[in-house]
């Protein structure tokens, strides 16, 4: 795919190349947690991986939108 274009105008806040790393251990925390929880009752719900992982803790910390008019260099994939 020579040449490939984003469709949308939107990056990663620092310049970490990937969150791999952090994904697996977020993962690993979450299914840890649902085996803690073995029987779940409607009093204790199973977790949400969101209530046990900070995304802003991760390598990119979200994404940003940007002017592809400014930055076309950004719209190459």
């Amino acid at each position: 795919m020579a040449r490939s274009k984003r469709k949308t105008p939107a990056g990663g806040v620092t310049s970490a190349a990937s969150e791999k790393v952090d994904k697996v251990a977020s993962h690993r925390r979450y299914r840890k947690a649902l085996k803690q929880a073995l029987e779940p009752t409607l009093e204790t719900p199973l977790p949400l991986e969101r209530e046990l992982t900070n995304r802003w803790s991760m390598a990119k910390e979200g994404k940003a939108r940007f002017d592809p008019r400014e930055q076309p260099r950004r719209m190459r994939k």
